[in-house]
């Protein structure tokens, strides 16, 4: 599908960027375009990639001429960009509703604007249930991109989302962090020993965004189905293939986190459709008129459950261990 094709990433040089572009620069794609305002991170990606398939643009979501210009002659669409740490968006909300929320409207309208084919937007299992506004910016995303598709009618922009959970050794994530600590011999600092969390590699967030980007229908969200652990097994983990003694040292719950993430609501899960390693959600294509909904409600949605890091497949120490020794990450730091 993407073969003479031009892809557009926003946000791009983020660590789902650079493992694209791994996977992508080999194939037929005619064209990858990198959106994003760092020039700094996008001249360490020219350097490193190196390939004329490659093409740079400097601009910003939040500037909707910008991102229209760049999207000129776009096929396809993987909108990454986003304010993703919880508490920077807590102290200064309204910088996650210009870029998580309005850029967001931005994107699609711009690809709507110039006929691409299909966007992906990417969000988080922070927006189910949310409690901080980096979830609760994101949620809005995810509602915008549900009513943006009803008005594609016809069909010319597909619209769709992958929501998913933490994913490992990510820029900005817990296990660079705990490693960075091991390594400057201090504590590994947890804020509540068990706190659960969803474990995807990088690898595994691109074919979610690879699947939904086959299989989406106007306004559906994907979600695939992952393992978890608790913060505290992972920092065992950690410091068993590192042969680390650190303590570790809890800190207590940051600003905004959650016990536990949700990637479906109970809600979600009445309508949600089993695809085997993933679950779709379909478009609520209700419109204004709620004289059906409200007289006859869904009573289903009583004996569902969410789909938490507390409830799905749960790794000891030993499972986490196996699974961190897949990431390029933990493999480049045990050599260094």
């Amino acid at each position: 599908m993407f073969k003479n094709k031009v892809l557009m990433i926003t946000g791009g040089t983020g660590s789902f960027g650079n493992t694209v572009l791994k996977r992508f620069l080999s194939t037929e794609v005619r064209e990858i375009r990198i959106f994003s305002r760092d020039e700094k991170k996008q001249e360490d990606m020219r350097i490193a990639f190196n390939n004329p398939k490659l093409k740079f643009y400097i601009g910003d979501v939040r500037d909707y001429d910008s991102i229209n210009q760049a999207m000129k002659g776009v096929d396809y669409v993987f909108h990454a960009a986003a304010l993703k740490q919880v508490p920077s968006c807590e102290f200064y909300p309204m910088e996650a509703v210009r870029t998580n929320v309005l850029g967001t409207e931005h994107v699609m309208n711009a690809a709507t604007a110039n006929n691409v084919k299909r966007v992906v937007v990417l969000s988080t299992d922070k927006a189910v249930y949310p409690i901080n506004s980096m979830g609760i910016s994101k949620a809005m995303a995810e509602k915008l991109m549900v009513a943006k598709s009803r008005s594609q009618c016809n069909g010319e922009t597909v619209l769709c989302a992958t929501r998913y959970g933490n994913v490992m050794a990510s820029r900005g994530s817990v296990i660079p962090l705990f490693v960075s600590q091991m390594k400057e011999g201090k504590s590994l600092t947890v804020t509540d020993p068990n706190m659960t969390r969803f474990l995807m590699s990088l690898e595994d967030s691109v074919d979610l965004v690879l699947y939904a980007f086959e299989h989406g229908k106007q306004g559906d969200i994907f979600v695939q189905k992952a393992p978890a652990s608790t913060v505290e097994d992972l920092a065992q983990a950690l410091k068993e293939l590192f042969s680390n003694a650190s303590p570790i040292r809890v800190i207590g719950t940051r600003h905004g986190e959650k016990l536990y993430e949700s990637l479906i609501s109970r809600e979600e899960m009445a309508k949600a459709e089993d695809l085997g390693g993933y679950y779709r959600i379909p478009a609520d294509n209700r419109d204004l008129n709620y004289a059906q909904f409200f007289s006859e409600g869904e009573e289903k949605i009583s004996h569902q459950e969410d789909y938490t890091s507390h409830n799905t497949e749960r790794l000891n120490v030993g499972q986490v261990k196996e699974l961190l020794l897949k990431l390029d990450f933990i493999k480049e730091e045990l050599n260094a």
